[in-house]
């Protein structure tokens, strides 16, 4: 692993900034973002992307994941990237892990067959992976002929939306951005204790987590092996997972009335806990990209496998 980019990415990643400042300008008003946004622009975002669109090869579709927990940053990042990639003559198309969402049917159906903390999104396990596979291998076909429905899941409502409000891609993408906070996971090694007290209480004979990790072993394996590129927006851990999100759910409640209390919250993050230790322990290692996050949100070092450089 390097920890920094290589020269030529660097020389063009400068050239953007001074092609692209005025709509990168207004990209950091839009969204609200701080006045230190520039530097992260300048030191990660820009060189990312002129690196993942060299990985791309002519006439193909480079598909890129982007795993990170909540709050790591991944839909400012995926937002970023298209903008860029647009100015500089790329068509970027792009959706997430979680609008593969099953229906709330399919998952009430699913815990009332297999465990009742199926009917919970999040775990792999929720997720319409045949409607994922289905969807990169028809934006991997190119045919500008064809018209490719991409998903949308309505958390609001905790199910899928109605097909007729999808997006509609017509023609040939160049990269698909595939975001999600397990895309790319792998099997855990170690399922046998549990590790909190959701797995405690409401999994004691480990029954929900065995299925989790075997639907990592199977579908999910063959959805992530879809992925050219995998870039890891890495949490420093599960406490800090744990805080982002609470803040995220105070400030939906000091907005709307909204958003979980902390007790929920504490027990419906505990759901992704076991999946994102392991991810932490071992995807720094394989990941093409590794940005190392700090508490105050940041990203605080580079980790880039040189083999995809």
């Amino acid at each position: 692993m390097a920890n920094t980019w290589p020269p030529a990415v660097c020389e063009s990643a400068a050239h953007l900034r001074r092609e692209l400042w005025p709509q990168i300008d207004q990209f950091i008003q839009r969204q609200q973002l701080p006045k230190d946004f520039v530097q992260l622009v300048e030191d990660y975002y820009l060189p990312l992307a002129e690196w993942l669109a060299r990985q791309r090869h002519p006439g193909q579709m480079l598909v890129v994941g982007i795993c990170g927990g909540q709050g790591s940053g991944k839909s400012t990042l995926t937002e970023f990237l298209q903008m860029v990639w647009a100015q500089m003559g790329l068509d970027t198309v792009g959706f997430s892990l979680d609008d593969l969402y099953l229906t709330r049917a399919e998952r009430a159906l699913l815990a009332e067959r297999v465990h009742p903390l199926l009917a919970t999104r999040g775990a792999p396990g929720t997720h319409d992976v045949q409607l994922g596979l289905d969807t990169i291998a028809a934006l991997r076909a190119r045919d500008p002929a064809r018209v490719v429905p991409i998903p949308r899941f309505d958390k609001s409502i905790d199910d899928r939306a109605p097909e007729s409000t999808w997006t509609q891609w017509r023609g040939a993408a160049d990269i698909l951005l595939f975001e999600g906070w397990c895309v790319g996971a792998r099997p855990w090694l170690d399922a046998a204790e549990p590790i909190n007290r959701l797995e405690r209480a409401a999994d004691a004979d480990g029954h929900w987590r065995s299925y989790v990790n075997a639907q990592l072993d199977g579908p999910y394996r063959q959805l992530f092996a879809q992925l050219d590129r995998l870039l890891m927006l890495k949490v420093p851990d599960m406490g800090c997972v744990l805080e982002w999100r609470r803040l995220q759910e105070r400030k939906l409640r000091a907005r709307s009335g909204g958003g979980m209390s902390d007790e929920v919250l504490e027990r419906f993050v505990q759901h992704y806990e076991r999946i994102t230790r392991n991810l932490l322990q071992e995807m720094p290692a394989r990941a093409d990209c590794v940005f190392e996050l700090g508490w105050d949100h940041r990203i605080a070092g580079l980790r880039l496998n040189v083999t995809a450089a």
